[in-house]
């Protein structure tokens, strides 16, 4: 792995938690939306990722037409799923939404899991951060050395 990787590894990083801040957003503005329908109703969303593991780190031989993206390490958004957690039923007959039995639906958005998810994904995303600080400080202290 030469040094140049790691930006690439921590480039992913970073992509990958900022889909993590989008999706925690997404979740906790829609954490208050109601519907009649639970077909309708907004269910928590999730990021999935998957790592993306080296060439050199597997039994195989070096594939030099391969990619960057192929021999990189890092991580990739693999897609966002829906949460399948039963969505909150209230029952508020007075509520303008509420369905023939006088049942609102809520979606199954738990607000203070979204919030330690949105801690653990900023501070991901500032590790993320440090690392590339730390390689481009090595770079140059490399870079001084032949002077």
């Amino acid at each position: 792995m030469s040094l140049m990787n790691i930006f690439d590894i921590a480039g992913s990083g970073m992509s990958a938690q900022t889909v993590r801040l989008n999706t925690v957003s997404s979740n906790i503005a829609n954490a208050d939306s109601v519907s009649s329908n639970t077909d309708e109703t907004y269910r928590a969303r999730q990021p999935i990722f998957r790592a993306q593991l080296q060439a050199a780190m597997s039994n195989q031989p070096f594939d030099f037409s391969a990619t960057q993206s192929d021999l990189g390490g890092g991580v990739s958004v693999a897609g966002v799923v829906e949460s399948d957690a039963p969505l909150q039923l209230r029952y508020e007959p007075s509520h303008p939404m509420a369905d023939e039995e006088g049942y609102v639906a809520y979606p199954n958005v738990n607000v203070v899991e979204e919030m330690a998810n949105m801690i653990s994904a900023s501070r991901s995303f500032q590790t993320n951060v440090d690392v590339m600080s730390s390689a481009k400080q090595m770079m140059q202290q490399i870079l001084s050395l032949g002077q």
